[in-house]
């Protein structure tokens, strides 16, 4: 790994129902993340005019209603430092008043005591506007704050707030200085700010249009605010994959590529805001195979969410998700590089600790992770592995920490939970019986395609369709000069074109209109 030069690739692929992303590094598939086409999700960062629900004394703390079907849920301690100014402005914003003068006019202080009891500040019915930090996850709702932050990629700005403070990692004192000073310049009265890595070195026209592009999304939802006093999303953060580039963004990325032009030019005038000069490595896939199969995501998913995940030369992982905990075991399998026993152990568990990196982040595994590795009697070994997990997971952007080995040979694993897990089905049903057991004759498969479409041509008058099916039925349906392709296309006068999908199982077909929607 030492010397290896780093090629990141983000691959997005645009469906009508949802927007998957996969971030490759090397061409390994190292992240994924999805984004539903259709409803709200509640995601991270997404803020809402909420009602109080209940208030639970005992937690100090309270239900919130954000219009999911679980009720959110925030503590006495999420509620900031300048909740009452937030409190404010809520109750005394109507349509007929001045929202930027009332927005100014508002005093921040007194700021929330540390020890203070959430029904002095909350009543039931109260409504306050609220973020998500966390996700909901199995029976559990949302957890929300009263902070309200908005994330750029240089600033993240923070309405009702005073302070403005830069990076750690920002080493220079002077330019420390000289991003302080210059945002606090542009920021107007009762606004704050936090200046991230990013923005070092940065020229003070792109932080002057980031500041002002994030208070224009802020101070577009005082409308709502003002006029709609009901339950509401009040914006949401970038799509996912912008939001994903914000977070991720850096000089070693190499390729985006889109499949989707409105995606596409969303993107490319996303990074031309944050890095001009990196515009051009966002690319438009126009190719005909599914871009997930193009560059091999989808063969990597489903070599790597299964529940038994293959290493190198038979050794194997199993990964076992419960609601309170995940446990990997290693298995060295038919593994035997050498005769040493203790350093075929030792091999094994980095080569498995390299696995076990990638894997926590693909999944988003959060919580406690317990890592059950191939007993090693050398301390020296010990150490190593440990080391060298703790070097692997600095990549990665969850917090997380790492414990050394036990005397049993477990390490203990936590990492940030803001999401519930993915889990994708690498398990396919019986394509012949569909999990009856009882299989009907595949010798009909073309005529049940036909019915379907003599259904779409005739009686709904669609004459450009797709059709989606997986590779094997994909080559049946083709072969030969004079395939059931060519026969439907001069007997139903139709344009008709075959997509094949890896995602797809044997006989598994639908068909698509112009626009590539699934018609039903």
């Amino acid at each position: 790994m030492e010397g290896e030069k780093l090629e990141k690739d983000l691959v997005v692929d645009v469906s009508s129902a949802e927007v998957r992303i996969a971030l490759m590094q090397n061409h390994r598939l190292i992240e994924i993340s999805r984004e539903s086409s259709q409803g709200h999700d509640y995601s991270v960062g997404d803020v809402f005019l909420g009602r109080v629900k209940k208030l639970l004394p005992t937690l100090n703390a309270a239900f919130v209603d954000i219009g999911d079907s679980k009720e959110a849920f925030i503590h006495y301690l999420d509620l900031g430092l300048y909740f009452t100014a937030f409190d404010t402005f809520v109750r005394e914003s109507n349509p007929n008043r001045n929202l930027k003068e009332l927005y100014s006019r508002i005093k921040l202080g007194p700021i929330l005591e540390k020890e203070g009891k959430v029904d002095a500040h909350l009543k039931v019915g109260q409504m306050v506007i609220v973020q998500i930090v966390k996700e909901p996850i199995s029976t559990k709702g949302s957890r929300l704050t009263a902070e309200i932050s908005l994330a750029g990629r240089n600033i993240v700005l923070l309405p009702f707030a005073e302070k403005v403070s830069v990076s750690q990692k920002v080493s220079s004192k002077e330019e420390r200085r000289r991003l302080e000073t210059l945002v606090k310049s542009i920021l107007p009265k009762n606004y704050g700010a936090i200046i991230r890595t990013a923005a070092e070195g940065k020229n003070a026209a792109i932080l002057v249009a980031e500041v002002r592009s994030l208070i224009d999304k802020w101070e577009g939802s005082w409308k709502t605010i003002a006029k709609n006093k009901g339950v509401g999303l009040l914006f949401t953060e970038y799509s996912k994959t912008t939001t994903v580039l914000r977070d991720l963004f850096n000089d070693s990325f190499s390729n985006v590529y889109v499949n989707d032009e409105k995606i596409f030019e969303e993107t490319k005038s996303y990074i031309s805001q944050i890095s001009p000069e990196q515009e051009k490595i966002v690319k438009l896939y126009e190719g005909r195979e599914p871009i997930f199969d193009h560059f091999e995501v989808t063969r990597q998913i489903k070599s790597s969410f299964g529940k038994v995940v293959p290493i190198k030369q038979g050794a194997y992982l199993v990964i076992e998700t419960t609601e309170a905990l995940n446990v990997i075991d290693v298995n060295s399998g038919i593994r035997t590089k050498t005769s040493n026993q203790e350093e075929n152990a030792y091999e094994v568990n980095r080569l498995a600790a390299e696995e076990i990196a990638r894997q926590l982040r693909l999944r988003d595994m959060g919580g406690i992770v317990i890592v059950d590795f191939i007993d090693m009697d050398s301390q020296e070994h010990r150490n190593a592995l440990f080391k060298y997990m703790t070097e692997l997971l600095s990549e990665d952007r969850a917090k997380h920490n790492v414990l050394p080995l036990t005397k049993f040979g477990l390490m203990q694993i936590t990492r940030q939970r803001i999401r519930p897990v993915t889990e994708i089905n690498t398990t396919e049903q019986c394509p012949m019986c569909h999990g009856t057991g009882k299989v009907a004759s595949s010798v009909v498969i073309d005529e049940q395609i036909e019915r379907k479409l003599a259904y779409f041509v005739n009686d709904k008058g669609i004459r450009t369709l797709t059709l989606k099916v997986s590779p094997i039925l994909g080559a049946y349906l083709q072969r030969g000069f004079n395939s059931f392709l060519r026969k439907w296309k001069r007997k139903y006068k139709c344009k008709l074109n075959v997509l094949e999908t890896t995602d797809f199982n044997v006989l598994q077909n639908e068909f698509l209109n112009e626009k590539g929607e699934a018609l039903n």
